[in-house]
């Protein structure tokens, strides 16, 4: 049947041959799939990723990340939602209903205590903050109605690192579901779901693992994403089914930036690791800084914790997300910190972190925090993300902005 152009423009009968391979897999998108008949439709499955139903549900594209992305991670089942904080959304909603109650490390991420604070509260679902360096401080405050822990290693901001080990098998002990920010690990530091990598089925870990893969996995500071990854097909599916309800999606053209970048990301993250170790060493020399915070630093909070589970054979050394913070002697005021923030040249001021451009951010932790942790110098803190620049330039645009200081 002759058609006119404007049809013949849509339905076109050319297919391209499928046997085309490269290095980077390609971006199908859609919102609307085609199926071949009325039984197919009735009969495809979204949810084994067996079949495509709907953009949402998942292309050939976002299929392949979740893959890699377990494959990192060392889970079996992974979901893409738009941003970090939105994987730890679509967790607490999955997995808590009013009249539960979840737990939160006093240093976690602020947005995920705010979310606390705000929507779970309206829901009628409860929670309450517990000391990250203290396994027992978390155990007395498991209750009946515990549903769920949050755990981070290391803290934000204060970059403390707890005996994550310790925490996962109280709560397992107690039969409390674990949920791990893993974006400081990344995936690279530690396995969340084999914390001692014996490789056993069984192995002691975290329930659920989310990733804001804003920061390494995509690495150039202009992409929204997160992940949440378990191993247990159960827990996943009702991850999924919350998922695929609140209609969380990403954009492929994301999904593709993040796979153009996940074979770089180790690179990436050895090197800012390697970074902001030179930085912290330097730090830890200026008469400014009342404490240091890096956990490769033998007097850093919980360092002892970092050293049993991110140094291991193949890595000697461990690892660590290229975070430095700094808390400066209590006598400089904020006006003075502002300042030594605003001289900064190499470093920009912004949030996130994990890209090329290292950045700064001062932040006012007595109104972060339940009380001001007992392991964290009293003054004002300051938060370096260290970039792909070389270390001593960096140290050098530190030096020539602390010269604004009176020492």
């Amino acid at each position: 049947m002759k058609r006119h152009a404007s049809t013949a423009l849509i339905h076109h009968d050319y297919q391209p041959p499928s046997e085309f391979e490269a290095p980077q897999p390609p971006v199908c998108k859609a919102s609307t799939v085609f199926f071949p008949n009325v039984a197919a439709m009735r009969e495809r499955t979204w949810l084994d990723k067996s079949g495509y139903t709907y953009g949402l549900h998942g292309t050939p594209t976002s299929y392949t990340l979740e893959e890699r992305l377990c494959a990192l991670e060392g889970g079996r089942h992974a979901v893409l939602v738009p941003s970090g904080l939105a994987a730890i959304a679509c967790v607490n909603m999955a997995l808590l209903h009013a009249g539960d109650e979840v737990l939160i490390p006093d240093n976690a991420y602020g947005p995920s205590k705010t979310l606390a604070e705000g929507e779970l509260d309206h829901w009628g679902i409860a929670h309450r903050y517990y000391d990250p360096m203290d396994v027992n401080d978390l155990a007395d405050k498991i209750g009946p109605n515990t549903r769920l822990v949050w755990l981070e290693a290391a803290g934000s901001v204060t970059l403390e690192f707890p005996d994550l080990l310790a925490q996962v098998r109280t709560c397992r002990e107690l039969g409390v579901l674990t949920a791990l920010d893993n974006t400081w690990g990344a995936g690279l530091a530690f396995q969340p779901f084999d914390l001692l990598r014996s490789g056993d089925e069984n192995a002691v870990g975290v329930d659920v693992s989310i990733h804001a893969l804003t920061k390494y996995p995509s690495g150039g500071g202009d992409v929204l994403m997160g992940s949440v990854i378990t191993r247990d097909p159960a827990l996943h599916k009702r991850i999924l089914l919350s998922h695929m309800r609140m209609g969380f999606g990403v954009g492929m053209n994301d999904v593709e930036a993040v796979l153009r970048s996940l074979p770089s990301m180790a690179l990436r993250y050895h090197a800012a690791d390697r970074g902001a170790r030179h930085v912290a060493h330097w730090c830890a020399q200026q008469p400014h800084f009342a404490q240091v915070l890096h956990p490769s630093l033998a007097d850093a909070p919980g360092h002892a914790h970092w050293q049993s589970l991110c140094c291991t054979p193949d890595q000697p050394h461990g690892a660590a997300a290229g975070l430095v913070s700094v808390v400066f002697e209590p006598h400089y005021t904020q006006d003075e910190i502002d300042a030594f923030c605003d001289s900064l040249q190499l470093f920009r001021i912004g949030y996130s972190w994990g890209g090329p451009v290292s950045l700064v951010m001062p932040y006012q932790l007595e109104e972060m925090r339940e009380v001001w942790p007992e392991h964290i110098a009293q003054g004002t803190l300051v938060r370096l993300c260290i970039g792909l620049e070389d270390p001593r330039d960096l140290e050098a645009d530190l030096a020539q902005a602390l010269q604004v200081l009176p020492v």
